[in-house]
């Protein structure tokens, strides 16, 4: 209660200096009294799932992206990005992490892996991927892309810049006229 007051006008700076526009708050421990605090300021704010953030934030993947954050703060990080672009924070957590029901353990695990997998896949595809801001993880769902061709695009677009057209894919080493092919259909660029 005493440290409400201080709390509020730190938060007000940090929205005001950093052109904050949504706050999203995990739907973890203490977050009733978070969003009671953010609901006294004038942006709006989102409840977001936790689940899988604290598998993503000691992942390697995490450690990569974000070698000097703590993983708390990696944490958080997901779970805001979860609101920028839910699938593409999702896509790098195993589906398993983000619980799939109480009795998923009760399950023949490779069936259960090789079903997730499809969905994954299957959702990928249905919403595409936008090649110039897609992860490696993302990219490597789409069909005809794996995780090493998935690499070689984004290193691609990080020495070439953004790709001009889906065409362009095909400079990329790894990537032939087939896995073009099948991967086409899923890719977009802006």
């Amino acid at each position: 209660q005493k440290q409400e007051k201080p709390s509020l006008k730190t938060l007000e700076n940090l929205i005001s200096r950093h052109k904050v526009t949504v706050i999203a708050i995990g739907n973890g421990t203490a977050s009733r009294e978070t969003e009671a605090l953010a609901a006294q300021l004038s942006i709006p704010y989102l409840i977001v799932s936790e689940a899988g953030a604290s598998v993503y934030s000691a992942s390697p993947q995490a450690k990569k992206e974000f070698p000097n954050l703590d993983v708390s703060l990696r944490g958080a990080v997901s779970i805001a990005r979860r609101v920028l672009d839910p699938l593409a924070e999702l896509i790098k957590i195993d589906p398993k992490s983000v619980g799939v029901g109480m009795y998923q353990h009760d399950l023949d695990e490779p069936k259960l892996d090789r079903e997730l997998s499809d969905v994954v896949e299957s959702v990928v595809h249905s919403v595409g991927v936008e090649l110039n801001t897609a992860s490696a993880p993302l990219l490597s769902h789409v069909g005809g892309i794996g995780p090493k061709t998935a690499e070689r695009i984004v290193e691609y677009r990080e020495k070439n810049g953004a790709f001009p057209d889906r065409k362009t894919l095909l400079e990329v080493k790894g990537l032939g006229p087939k896995a073009f092919e099948l991967a086409a259909g899923f890719i977009r660029v802006r």
